[in-house]
């Protein structure tokens, strides 16, 4: 398997190739476009010179031969040949002495060769440093009443000085130290990842609690702050799901048992007729109650989807209210509750289906906790910022505590409020409200009462 670490490597020292590649093509470029023939240019200037020295100061065979040698032990390697094809050499010695046919016009036609500048090598710019006769420049000289070529070139000891060297080992030390430095930072960079993924392996064996403490300021900082975040809230989410299973096996079994343990004792026959009447009651009330637990899981499983199919269409939500004031009238007369409305006619485009769960949730918890003679006060108005919408009673309240907590589900606040409930009515609520785009808060005081307050955004057609 190929490692991020092994990876990064690799492709540092793939940039530093075609980096240096790139470099040395630009350097061959500029070599030769503009530096070739100003180096030739240069060298003919000191051939010149040279060959000027010759011609006025010196006429003897020995003073010719101790001047070139001079010039040689300076740093150039030099190389003299007459019409009649004697030849010399001065300084460092030649590894390639064979002259081309062009250079032959020095004598001939007295003309300049300019072998620098025409040399070509399959490197280019290394041809620069070629120890070959033919990379040289040529001059003619005239002394004696003899005509002599000279030919010269830079003595490559000479273009490799102690700075040259100094210079090529700075750029081998920068070389090498880069190359380990790449490494020691993949490696300080991988590290983290490396934690990130038994990190990852250990969620997957459910050990929400793994310690991963990498303090960086950087994006694997943010990657490490995020993945922390994802682990508290996958924590979360498996005690939720825990509580959820435990809850709802709870919820169910409880009825269950009832009907199980009232349905043996029907078995009996000596019971009386208003014994057996009574059980049978309550067998009816708790199937209703795992009837209604049902249809609440089902409706909340559905609601928890993202792509939930909401049928949206226009809904009067002042005559889905009054409708649902109706349906539970006998209940509201048997409490002698007594309920009073201010609905201004609000169209709103909505699922009617699950508003009427909304509305039904917040009127059967209105008249369940309300005592007897009690009020409900339901507003619903059009406001600047959208639509509002009040249900509030004066039933026994919900503590400080509390309310932050009423919206979760299975959760129900005391004994008091665990009668005939299934403690997912107001996460209903809360969701249906959510999935409309609107917000619900909660205001309550123990013996006081309760107020919902729903709010819901304008819908441009629907206001």
């Amino acid at each position: 398997m190929k490692t991020l670490y092994r990876k990064f490597i690799v492709a540092t020292l793939v940039i530093l190739v075609i980096s240096s590649a790139i470099g040395f093509t630009l350097a061959n470029f500029v070599y030769t476009t503009f530096t070739k023939e100003k180096i030739d240019q240069q060298h003919v200037a000191i051939a010149q010179e040279i060959a000027s020295g010759l011609e006025k100061m010196h006429s003897s065979s020995s003073s010719f031969n101790s001047y070139l040698e001079s010039m040689g032990n300076l740093g150039y390697q030099i190389y003299v040949v007459n019409e009649s094809g004697e030849e010399a050499y001065f300084g460092q010695p030649f590894t390639k002495k064979v002259l081309p046919k062009e250079a032959m016009k020095v004598l001939e036609e007295k003309e300049i060769y300019h072998g620098m500048n025409n040399f070509s090598d399959e490197l280019l710019l290394m041809g620069h440093f070629s120890n070959d006769l033919k990379n040289t420049v040529g001059v003619p000289i005239t002394m004696n009443g003899q005509q002599y070529g000279l030919f010269l070139r830079p003595n490559n000891k000479l273009l490799f000085s102690d700075m040259h060297m100094i210079l090529a080992g700075f750029l081998v030390a920068i070389t090498a130290v880069s190359i380990i430095g790449v490494i020691l930072f993949a490696k300080h960079l991988i590290r983290p990842i490396t934690k990130l993924t038994e990190a990852t392996k250990e969620i997957t064996r459910e050990n929400f609690n793994y310690p991963l403490k990498i303090e960086r300021k950087d994006e694997i900082g943010q990657l490490v702050e995020s993945f922390n975040t994802m682990q508290r809230q996958l924590q979360h989410n498996d005690e939720a799901r825990k509580a959820f299973i435990s809850n709802v096996s709870h919820d169910f079994q409880s009825p269950l048992m009832n009907i199980q343990g009232y349905a043996e004792l029907l078995k009996i026959q000596e019971l009386t007729e208003s014994e057996c009447s009574e059980y049978v009651q309550i067998i009816d009330d708790e199937s209703k109650r795992l009837s209604n637990l049902t249809k609440q899981l089902l409706l909340l499983t559905s609601l928890d989807q993202k792509a939930y199919p909401m049928k949206l269409s226009e809904v009067k939500l002042d005559e889905q209210i009054k409708q649902t004031i109706r349906r539970y009238q006998w209940r509201l007369e048997e409490k002698e509750i007594e309920v009073s409305y201010k609905l201004a006619p609000v169209r709103f485009k909505a699922d009617p289906e699950l508003m009427v769960n909304v509305w039904d949730n917040l009127l059967t918890n209105a008249i369940k906790y309300n005592p007897h003679r009690g009020s409900i006060w339901i507003s619903l108005a059009q406001t600047e910022s959208g639509i509002k919408l009040i249900f509030k009673d004066t039933g026994i309240g919900i503590t400080e505590e509390a309310l932050p907590q009423i919206f979760d589900r299975f959760y129900r606040v005391d004994s008091a409020r665990k009668k005939d409930g299934t403690g997912l009515g107001l996460a209903i609520v809360k969701q249906i409200i959510t999935l409309h785009g609107g917000e619900i808060m909660v205001d309550s005081k123990v013996g006081e009462g309760t107020t919902f307050t729903i709010s819901l955004p304008h819908i441009k057609g629907y206001v």
